[in-house]
């Protein structure tokens, strides 16, 4: 597998407000699912459930991570935003991204998914421009994510861009 470092190249496209933390904020009203009305919050609460977290990553065939590290990864995180559907008053997670940052001036973007069921609406591009948004009202400036070859238009189009200056990452991995 290959993986591409992306660099967040600052760009107009996000508030340089200083933002306060959100909770639970409605970003969609009454759209259509499996013909029922739902609705999608958008989240900054810490507290996720694992296993809607696992269901979620199975949805996109990722690797399975153990779930105590996932927990302990997500505690570790500067920053969580997730995307919650809400239906017949039962909610479920469908999107989610974190950060993790040197609360100065580094930032790396980690687990960025989105249910295969809502792709292709915005919702993955909502996710990061949301964690951008926050990472800039700390004044982090140098934001870096890791993205598989089939995602990086992706990142581009929202403003990253591959090892601006050269290759400035490299990879440890044991033997």
């Amino acid at each position: 597998m290959t993986l591409w470092t992306l660099f967040f190249k600052n760009s107009n496209i996000l508030s340089e407000e200083n933002s306060t933390q959100k909770k639970d904020i409605l970003l969609i009203k009454d759209i259509k699912y499996k013909n029922k009305l739902v609705e999608v919050y958008l989240s900054t609460n810490k507290n996720i459930n694992l296993s809607d977290l696992e269901k979620l990553c199975d949805s996109v065939g990722w690797l399975r991570r153990p779930i105590k590290k996932v927990k302990t990864a997500i505690q570790n995180s500067f920053l969580i935003v997730s995307l919650i559907q809400k239906i017949d008053g039962k909610a479920c997670l469908i999107g989610f991204a974190r950060a993790t940052s040197d609360y100065a001036f580094n930032a790396t973007i980690w687990d960025v998914v989105v249910h295969p069921d809502f792709q292709g609406q915005g919702l993955g591009k909502i996710l990061v421009h949301e964690i951008i948004k926050e990472l800039r009202s700390y004044e982090i400036n140098t934001i870096t994510l890791f993205a598989d070859p089939e995602v990086v238009v992706f990142y581009n189009n929202l403003g990253f861009v591959s090892d601006p200056n050269g290759i400035k990452g490299m990879f440890w991995y044991p033997k």
